[in-house]
């Protein structure tokens, strides 16, 4: 059986199976996001789950009625969840099981639970995410569908659910498609699964699902916003309180569901990567209520500056991949969290570029507790299908989900379009409409995207039209690694057609963590090292420059980097090992980050 599925994985790896899937039906977005769902009393439903690997996806004609043999029944049934392994959710298939390492196609997940239901609630299936494509039946009746394997979704199942032993059923199929998003190839490794926490959530049939509360740009301390709110009466009171300020404020909903915030505060300490100040705020309509954790700061541009709470700031940071560190995996945990932005802090970092999708609530949480602030990424990555609206609505779809979940979050400062796309006017158009609907869903925050250079002898021009349309220009450059040797970043001079800020969005080489030898011997931690040295040097060359973020903070797996005996399925340019081993160029950059000898001083 292990060798059976990894020879299908690796045909599907291969692209000759990408079409198994299509024997499902399409997957839609769900209806409902909540903001701040990680806030709200839940039941969870963590834990072992009974999974069926079904990569001809034959399930869909019976897996969501749970059936059981029952005595004196002919009729076959080829399938029990009573009898099948176990996976643990959250949490990826493919490193909780050796046979599904490579495995991409569907795999079904049951979990049987007890439930009381209230009068006058509304119940929702939470899932913090689900990667690619996802199906769920409770107590056999469908309760939603979802495409995109990066942000939160609910499904409610008030209807479906019952007092008493009750059952879910999940579909979680991982294949690649060209028209998804990410599209078939991506440099990180396709974790499959219910990779993040799921839960059950109680609300009162009137109640909150989304806000905005932040603090309005300018000296002074205005906090303002919305509350939207569901299934109520125009004219319906809301309140936002701030204890600790003192604060409070009432506000009446429109017939749209939306409630305009403003609250004059006094006494109020801005969020800064220095002072990471967080506010319980209490928010309420009616019966419900919900408690946040809020920081309050300003962030804008003026000129080439990057200005956090009207003051420059230069973004001192490196990027992260959702892995796990140690065991390796999906990142989904507090501990993950802290372990990967504790090793930011340590490197001196006050920013991380959080690569190359939204990531989870407890990383989000993490920064804004420890005071880093963000780069948020939609996964609109490489060489999508720029010309297919399809494509785009999924795309606006993971936009909508990254951004009505995380908008309160003091950390993040710039919503990221794309990575690395390629420069001609479909692409443009495309990731324009996309900054256009950022900035219609949150008009606080930055726009950015991290773009490609281009060379003319020993000049790199950031000329790229998509420059036009964003707050902060990212640059990607790998001088020393795949172009150049580290020496030529000395004689390399940065022409910028935007007079604008500009991030260094990534930078760096690879190196196996504990293999030395010379400077000029690639793969060396001297190599890597000195990568970085020629690069800091060059970087207080660009005037304009008002970030970095280093590739990468750690080694992670992709499927495209096979150099045995070096990579092993690793891409290795981080800075740390998957087991946490601190190569040399970390401790280059980190004393250039505590010394403050890299970028303009605030």
């Amino acid at each position: 059986m292990k060798m059976l599925l990894t020879l299908a994985a690796v045909a599907s790896l291969a692209g000759t199976n990408l079409s198994r899937a299509q024997q499902a039906p399409e997957a839609v977005r769900s209806p409902i996001v909540l903001t701040g769902a990680d806030m709200r009393p839940a039941t969870s439903l963590n834990g072992e789950w009974a999974t069926i690997v079904d990569p001809y996806s034959n399930g869909f004609s019976s897996y969501f009625r749970n059936q059981k043999q029952q005595a004196g029944d002919t009729r076959p049934i080829e399938y029990d969840f009573s009898k099948s392994p176990t996976l643990k959710v959250p949490g990826d298939w493919n490193t909780q099981r050796d046979a599904l390492l490579y495995y991409e196609g569907t795999v079904w997940y049951e979990r049987e639970f007890t439930y009381q239901p209230k009068e006058h609630t509304r119940i929702f299936l939470h899932i913090g995410a689900a990667n690619y494509r996802s199906w769920f039946w409770v107590n056999g009746k469908k309760v939603c569908e979802h495409e995109g394997g990066y942000t939160s979704f609910n499904c409610e199942v008030t209807e479906a659910i019952h007092a008493g032993g009750n059952f879910v059923v999940a579909a979680v199929d991982n294949t690649r498609h060209e028209d998804g998003v990410p599209t078939l190839k991506t440099d990180w490794w396709n974790y499959g699964g219910l990779t993040r926490a799921v839960s059950l959530i109680e609300v009162p049939e009137t109640f909150i699902d989304q806000y905005d509360v932040h603090l309005a740009r300018g000296a002074g301390a205005t906090i303002e916003g919305w509350v939207h709110v569901v299934g109520g009466e125009a004219g319906a009171k809301v309140e936002v309180e701030i204890p600790e300020l003192a604060a409070k404020t009432a506000s009446v909903a429109g017939g749209d569901g939306r409630a305009a915030i403003h609250l004059e505060v006094s006494g109020l300490e801005r969020w800064s990567p220095e002072t990471p100040k967080l506010y319980r705020v209490k928010i309420s309509a009616g019966r419900d209520s919900i408690e946040d954790l809020i920081g309050f700061r300003t962030i804008e541009t003026r000129g080439t500056e990057i200005l956090l709470n009207g003051k420059p700031i230069f973004l001192r940071g490196v990027c992260i991949h959702a892995e796990a560190p140690y065991r390796g995996g999906r990142a989904y945990s507090d501990k993950d969290a802290e372990t990967l932005l504790g090793w930011a802090k340590e490197l001196g970092a006050n920013y991380v570029r959080l690569a190359h999708y939204p990531h989870d609530e407890t990383m989000l949480r993490a920064a804004d507790r420890m005071g880093l602030l963000v780069w948020s990424e939609n996964p609109v990555y490489w060489a999508i299908q720029f010309d297919n609206p399809k494509v785009l609505a999924k795309a606006e779809q993971q936009l909508d989900e990254e951004i009505e979940t995380s908008r309160n979050h003091a950390a993040i400062i710039l919503w990221s379009m794309a990575n690395e796309t390629p420069n001609n006017e479909t692409r443009t158009r495309f990731i324009e409409s996309l900054a256009s609907h950022a900035r219609e869903l949150d008009a606080t925050r930055l726009i950015t995207a991290a773009l490609l250079v281009r060379a003319e002898g020993h000049t790199k021009i950031v000329d790229d039209p998509l420059g036009k349309t964003l707050d902060v220009i990212g640059a990607n450059e790998y001088i020393g690694w795949y172009e150049q040797t580290p020496e030529g970043a000395d004689t390399t001079e940065w022409r910028v057609a935007y007079d604008k800020p500009l991030i260094m969005s990534e930078f760096g080489g690879g190196a196996k963590a504990g293999l030395h030898g010379a400077e000029n011997e690639r793969w060396t931690e001297e190599y890597q090292a000195d990568i970085y040295r020629h690069q800091l040097a060059m970087f207080n060359r660009i005037p304009q420059l008002r970030g970095l973020s280093a590739w990468i903070l750690m080694d992670f797996r992709s499927p495209t980097r096979n150099l045995a005996g070096i990579q092993d399925g690793f891409n290795r340019k981080g800075l740390i090992s998957d087991q946490g081993q601190k190569k040399a160029a970390f401790f280059v950059l980190q004393k250039a980050y505590l010394d403050r000898t890299v970028g303009k001083a605030e």
